[in-house]
């Protein structure tokens, strides 16, 4: 499946048109569609895949949605201060935040693990 193939599946999955994303988004009539067969530039793909809470290697079809295998736990630290607004924040306050994330992120795990354990 081509980049423009998983859009249109996601919009459908929105029960929003192609057209409608591209007004949404900012982009030109047609911008989407011209997609089947050119590579759109990073910024317009990372403005999709923020639109539908996705990675950019989903998009490109480098990463399978429904694969089982879990990111590490910084990688999902990271991923959640992507889709964080930092602006307001300064580059050491939003390294602590992103600490702070995984620090929670390994003691859930631990925490799920024992919860696992006692369960058997």
């Amino acid at each position: 499946m081509n980049v423009y193939e998983t859009i249109k599946v996601l919009a459908n999955s929105k029960q929003v048109s192609i057209r409608q994303l591209e007004e949404t988004l900012g982009f030109g009539n047609g911008t989407i569609n011209r997609w089947r067969s050119t590579v759109p530039g990073i910024d317009k793909l990372e403005k999709v895949a923020d639109y539908f809470n996705v990675s950019v290697d989903y998009l490109l079809g480098r990463t399978d949605p429904n694969s089982t295998q879990a990111p590490d736990n910084q990688s999902i630290a990271r991923q959640i201060m992507l889709r964080s607004d930092t602006s307001d924040l300064s580059e050491e306050d939003a390294e602590d935040i992103e600490k702070e994330v995984e620090r929670f992120l390994n003691w859930r795990l631990q925490e799920i693990k024992r919860e696992r354990i006692e369960k058997d």
